[in-house]
């Protein structure tokens, strides 16, 4: 289930920045069981994305208090990955086209990461919604894309509302309903049946 533009056996695959990675039921890394992440990089020593569908019960207000205001709900913090736990990504959504704007940096159309040393008023015009990450997802050179080789990962197209849903938890079907065909079956997939 490979994107376009993705090459196989050791080739370079194009930047894959902005899409998603999706678990397929053969993935058994118990901290991406059924994730879907958000590529916010990607380049030839790496990629890093934030897990979009594991909220935590955390606050942003706990945590983040001038930025809460902005925080879409759940206004909580999500684990964003295993690495660097104690580390805060932020994902911002702007109310208008794109343009520079300092401390935004674009992954996909309207969403970015921001910088949460920014005075959150400041933001507060031209972002929609934030949503805090605690900790992150990453792969060294190539890691990833072994990954995906492997049939760990399905690899698909982000739309700007995945990473602000109301309900982080129906996520991973959702994505996979969309695409239709067989790739729809996969939603429904029994979480507890081993494809070993």
């Amino acid at each position: 289930m490979q994107g376009e533009g993705q090459a196989i056996g050791g080739r370079s695959m194009a930047s894959m920045t902005g899409q998603l990675l999706v678990a397929t039921p053969a993935l058994k890394d118990p901290n991406f069981d059924r994730t879907v992440v958000l590529l916010v990089a990607h380049e030839p020593g790496g990629a890093l994305g934030v897990v979009l569908n594991r909220a935590t019960e955390v606050p942003v207000a706990d945590v983040l208090g001038d930025w809460s205001a902005l925080a879409r709900d759940p206004a909580v913090l999500f684990e964003g990955g295993p690495v660097q736990p104690d580390s805060a990504i932020c994902l911002a959504r702007m109310r208008h086209p794109v343009r520079r704007l300092k401390g935004f940096h674009q992954v996909l159309g309207a969403v970015g990461t921001i910088d949460l040393s920014v005075d959150p008023d400041r933001m507060r015009e031209n972002v929609s919604g934030i949503r805090v990450f605690a900790g992150y997802s990453g792969w060294g050179a190539g890691q990833l894309e072994q990954e995906i080789e492997e049939g760990s990962w399905f690899v698909l197209d982000a739309l700007p509302g995945d990473a602000f849903v109301d309900r982080p938890d129906d996520l991973w079907p959702m994505v996979l309903r969309r695409q239709g065909g067989m790739m729809a079956a996969v939603a429904h997939f029994p979480p507890d049946v081993s494809l070993n």
